[in-house]
């Protein structure tokens, strides 16, 4: 079953590969739920805001960049992070990279990363870092994220694999940290459905299916519950608490419970600045 997939390859990874979460309303991104705005406190976190950076640039500048943008992107389960990668995707023309991702096409291209994550997995044993970072540097090394950029989702997760990726030279642009409240994320969890004949995500609350018969079909992952989420989420904060030292100078918090679009329209100011600079360092030089 698909799911079981999914969460045999998070384990293995410590990476959380929850289904994508999201809202009411539909942008273009497909496949996801679309959470409305919630005002809430969120967890801690001893980051500064986006909004104190330069927001002048309204849009993109399309340019050929000798140091093209590096973004990685960071969101606990529920927090719609997906949704906002591919929404960066599309604006941006980022390569989208995922560790889970690579970790499952690996495997099933057979390849030596890919064989030798699987003897791991097959033993219940977590995936080593110097693994799954092999996999990221060799997918940032390909020709079109090189040449585009990219976007690396949910990853590093822990202090030794920041310094994997620093010992290699793998640093971005921008780290950022989508936040939202933790009563939210378990509230917007907790009501996740999925209907297993379409593969169409619901939400009890926001996005209720649309008659009784799909409502009687609707499963609930297993660890798509209070506790099991807010263990998910202890684990989540202290991760990201070991990667502040790493990226302190470049990570930004954007606060992620408001609507798609308010979110999205912080983020794309923020990584337009950011790709103005650079072009206007390649113009200048």
């Amino acid at each position: 079953m698909a799911s079981s997939s999914m969460a045999a390859v998070a384990c293995a990874t410590g990476t959380a590969l929850s289904p994508s979460t999201a809202t009411a309303q539909r942008p273009s991104v497909q496949g996801r739920l679309v959470f409305p705005a919630a005002p809430s406190r969120s967890h801690s976190l001893r980051l500064r805001a986006a909004g104190r950076r330069s927001t002048r640039a309204s849009k993109v500048v399309v340019a050929a960049l000798a140091d093209p943008l590096k973004v990685m992107i960071s969101g606990a389960p529920a927090s719609g992070k997906g949704t906002q990668c591919e929404l960066i995707k599309t604006k941006f023309g980022l390569v989208h990279i995922s560790a889970g991702d690579l970790l499952r096409a690996e495997i099933a291209a057979g390849s030596d990363n890919g064989k030798a994550a699987k003897d791991f997995m097959e033993k219940g044993q977590l995936v080593p870092d110097e693994i799954v970072v092999n996999m990221v540097k060799e997918r940032l090394l390909q020709p079109d994220a090189q040449e585009n950029g990219w976007l690396l989702d949910g990853y590093p997760r822990s202090y030794s694999q920041a310094m994997a990726l620093e010992t290699l030279e793998i640093r971005p642009d921008t780290f950022i940290l989508l936040d939202v409240p933790e009563e939210l994320l378990v509230e917007r969890v907790v009501g996740r459905r999925l209907d297993p004949v379409t593969g169409k995500i619901y939400h009890l609350k926001y996005s209720p299916p649309e008659n009784e018969e799909i409502a009687s079909r609707l499963t609930q992952r297993f660890d798509d519950t209070e506790e099991k989420v807010k263990l998910r989420l202890q684990t989540y904060y202290q991760n990201i608490e070991s990667l502040l030292s790493t990226y302190e100078e470049i990570i930004v918090k954007v606060k992620g419970d408001r609507t798609v679009g308010d979110v999205f329209a912080e983020i794309e100011k923020l990584l337009a600045s950011s790709l103005n600079k650079k072009t206007e360092m390649v113009s200048s030089s």
